[in-house]
């Protein structure tokens, strides 16, 4: 593609240099090759001005940075200025890449993102449309899926996929989009024909300065990325709904305001059956009667949002209800493993937030006739308030506390238990975290419930720079297999 048409507004493309054709364009100089446009876009530990010499060296025939990174450039490469370089290059990515599926809804909040998707992904398959899901687990469809490194990837590699799955034909996608997401612009150049906000609560606050920037970047995806005319579905429940529908009025955007004290899909009431409820909502004056084959009912506000969402993107609600019948949860997100032959459930849930973490045990509460075990710890190298809230959160509503390594990092691993302890004394620590697992497995009893929280659906643990080959799922089920009395029921 030629210069000059990835940069329509043309920031510092001169006369004919605005011609030269572009083979591909990334802000990696180790992936540059002959005749890209490499973006030196300014980072927390780098910036991208220092690896322009690599990315000539590698091919690079433009750069794209910020005015004074031209003194970096040799006059023979054209040198392209602009102010905004992330979101620049993130437009220069979707005119590059040009097709992305008819409907797209972006996705953002705390916690939920991923289930949203997921469930919204499968009332269009069930609605006959060709539907993707984009996030923390990774691309998937119907005709397959694959792993992502970010839960919102880079510019390029995001637009990629876009074109690859509308050729799939994939006419349908829900993404999530993070608050980094967000703020590195790298959502900037999709098409959304709506978004959903699911709630917020405290998380990356070692990336973010505070709660509100964190909120901020959240309200980049209403404040800036949804057109005038589309829809926002909002969590009416959670305490921000009120602010994020005044940013949308703003604009001219339309609301569809979910949950119990939804105006426009409310939830009426619900009635837990095992591991299922019946749900009663009203929409459109009409009531709605279902089957919500989920657990916890955190699930079923998550459920409600993404009902909104496939109704305001022009699905019929009798439909759309109907589905909600047959909906599955997301890997990794309130999973039950496995029943101990003692009768014992065992679940595996991504909550590494307080507040999931809190829903996750609020959740299972009504599961329990004997103990609420809970297995958990914090990251490494995160925020590091996060780690005394969790803790209490763990000695406030659960029976036994074992408190464990998630994905230590960089840090050392005692330390980050410590700040846990402290606020939860009763807990026993256990470092190894497939000690841990097996520790938990074998004190459960019938009428106890085993929650293992903080790395869902991830297959790995990160300590120091590595990733070593883990997954809470298959430990557990091996500790389940070792257990004297049998191999556990699926």
């Amino acid at each position: 593609m030629q210069l000059s048409a990835l940069f329509t507004h043309g920031p510092g493309v001169p006369g004919p240099d605005g011609e030269v054709e572009i083979t591909g364009l990334t802000s990696d100089s180790r992936k540059v090759e002959p005749g890209f446009l490499f973006a030196a876009l300014k980072g927390l530990e780098t910036d991208g001005a220092r690896f322009v010499a690599n990315a000539i060296e590698n091919g690079a025939i433009a750069v794209l940075g910020a005015p004074d990174v031209v003194k970096k450039v040799p006059k023979n490469v054209t040198f392209v200025a602009s102010d905004r370089a992330r979101h620049d290059f993130a437009l220069a990515a979707a005119r590059f890449f040009g097709v992305q599926p008819e409907i797209a809804v972006g996705i953002t909040g705390t916690n939920g993102k991923t289930s949203v998707a997921a469930f919204l992904r499968q009332i269009w398959q069930a609605l006959g449309h060709g539907a993707a899901s984009i996030g923390t687990v990774g691309v998937v469809s119907s005709t397959g899926s694959f792993d992502l490194q970010h839960t919102t990837p880079d510019p390029v590699e995001l637009h990629r996929i876009l074109r690859d799955i509308a050729a799939d034909p994939i006419d349908h996608v829900a993404i999530e989009v993070s608050s980094h997401g967000l703020q590195q612009c790298r959502a900037d150049g999709i098409r959304f024909a709506a978004a959903a906000f699911t709630n917020i609560s405290r998380d990356h606050l070692d990336y973010h300065a505070d709660f509100q920037h964190y909120f901020d970047a959240k309200m980049k995806l209403f404040r800036e990325l949804i057109h005038p005319g589309a829809c926002a579905v909002i969590n009416a429940d959670c305490d921000e709904a009120e602010t994020v529908r005044e940013i949308c009025a703003e604009r001219e955007i339309r609301t569809l305001m979910v949950g119990e004290k939804g105006e426009d899909l409310r939830l009426e009431r619900f009635e837990r059956d095992g591991m299922i409820y019946t749900v009663r909502v009203s929409y459109g004056g009409r009531d709605y009667d279902f089957i919500l084959p989920l657990t916890g009912e955190f699930q079923i506000s998550n459920a409600l949002v993404a009902a909104g969402l496939a109704i305001a993107t022009g699905s019929s609600p009798e439909f759309v209800f109907r589905a909600m019948e047959r909906l599955k949860g997301a890997r990794g997100r309130m999973d039950h493993v496995i029943y101990t032959d003692s009768g014992a459930p065992i679940f595996v849930d991504y909550s590494h937030t307080p507040d999931a973490l809190d829903n996750a045990l609020r959740a299972l509460r009504p599961f329990v006739e004997g103990r609420l075990i809970v297995i958990f710890g914090a990251g490494g190298d995160r925020d590091k308030g996060k780690r005394p809230e969790m803790g209490k959160v763990a000695a406030d509503l659960a029976d036994v506390a074992i408190v464990t390594d998630d994905n230590p990092r960089t840090e050392d691993p005692a330390k980050i238990r410590k700040a846990i302890l402290k606020a939860c004394p009763g807990a026993t620590e256990i470092g190894d975290r497939a000690e841990a697992i097996a520790h938990g497995v074998a004190m459960l009893a019938t009428g106890d419930v085993l929650l293992i929280a903080g790395k869902g659906h991830e297959a790995y643990q990160e300590i120091g720079t590595k990733r070593h080959s883990f997954s809470d799922h298959d430990v557990a089920l091996k500790a389940v297999a070792a257990m004297p009395d049998g191999s556990g029921n699926d």
